[in-house]
């Protein structure tokens, strides 16, 4: 089993910009997807961004441009900076790994974002 936490999640202002990380317990250098999830309030948990081991990236169209995801494997870490924030990304934000068929979550991590 892999386990993931969060940290860097906080209040900031629109405008601000937050580094997310995710600390996982298993080397993560191979064969896996690692990805942030959202879940704003009131609504459904949503995908922000995902990073493969091969280093290849997708992001929603809504953070496209403002949110990278990264990853350094020999930390076993997946990182998310987050630039241009404004109220709409308010959410906690979940760590997800996947391989095959399974998959983990991090308990996620808030971030409010004041306008």
């Amino acid at each position: 089993q892999v386990q993931l936490v969060e940290s860097g999640g906080g209040l900031v202002q629109a405008g601000g910009s937050l580094r997310l990380s995710c600390a996982t317990s298993k080397n993560i250098y191979s064969s896996n997807t690692m990805g942030w999830y959202r879940r704003a309030p009131g609504k459904q948990r949503e995908l922000v961004a995902t990073i493969t081991s091969g280093a290849i990236t997708a992001y929603a169209d809504s953070v496209k441009g403002r949110f990278t995801i990264s990853r350094d494997n020999a930390k076993n870490t997946v990182y998310l900076q987050m630039n241009s924030l404004n109220p709409a990304d308010t959410a906690v934000y979940y760590c997800n790994y996947q391989r095959s068929f399974y998959t983990a979550w991090g308990p996620g991590t808030q971030v409010p974002v004041s306008s």
